[in-house]
């Protein structure tokens, strides 16, 4: 991505009816993470849901990864330069971390001690599976330092947006970031990541297919929400 383009897209698209969205109000206080392979239209889910919970009355702080701070909108741009193919995974990883412990300290801890919904466009379950699964680091040792990067702070939930590797690119910004990039069997490895996340962990980890149009994927995820914080 562009350095400078505004996080998430201006768009604002039809509201759901009210009477179907009372469970929204029970996501006050909660963390929830969308997350999902390049080209999955998390970001259109996630704008749809800010919207929804706006209408509902649901404070929201809306964060995205890398980035979301100061500092970290410049670690983003060392990270997705494309000029920086040279990175090495270890470092790449580490980078991510940093990013993330400066928005928690900054901007995830305080929006939860005030009871917002805060919706982060990815978190450590990126990391897992773009520099896990596909880098080859080992899964503990991310698990590690993302210890040391976030504490306690998890998510409630972290939604995964699965889509195949044909649909995704089909969707992508011709611009396409350093990580982007990469080959289609990385990005093959990294949707495996995620759904491998999934089933380890089904008690904090929900799977929304993301190939059909963005109002059966609202809907679905709508039911995941409900279904999960009900």
């Amino acid at each position: 991505m562009v350095l400078g383009r505004p996080p998430f897209p201006p768009t604002m698209p039809a509201m759901p009816n009210a009477d179907d969205m009372q469970w929204i109000t029970r996501l006050r206080g909660r963390f929830v993470v969308f997350d999902g392979p390049d080209g999955s239209g998390k970001t259109t889910q996630f704008r749809r849901l800010a919207n929804a919970a706006d209408a509902a009355g649901v404070a929201v702080t809306e964060v995205r990864e890398p980035g979301g701070t100061i500092i970290g909108e410049q670690i983003r741009h060392v990270l997705l330069a494309p000029e920086h193919d040279m990175m090495d995974m270890r470092c790449e990883m580490l980078l991510y971390m940093a990013s993330r412990a400066q928005l928690i300290a900054e901007k995830i801890r305080p929006a939860m001690q005030r009871g917002d919904l805060v919706l982060a466009d990815r978190f450590i379950s990126s990391t897992l599976a773009y520099q896990g699964t596909a880098g080859g680091l080992p899964i503990a040792d991310i698990e590690h330092v993302a210890d040391v990067a976030v504490g306690d702070t998890q998510p409630d939930l972290v939604v995964v947006f699965d889509v195949d590797g044909k649909t995704a690119s089909g969707r992508l910004n011709p611009l396409l970031d350093r990580i982007e990039q990469r080959a289609a069997d990385y990005h093959a490895l990294v949707r495996k990541g995620y759904l491998d996340q999934a089933t380890e962990h089904p008690d904090r980890y929900r799977v929304v297919d993301a190939r059909p149009d963005a109002d059966t994927v609202f809907d679905a995820l709508c039911v995941a929400l409900s279904g999960f914080f009900g």
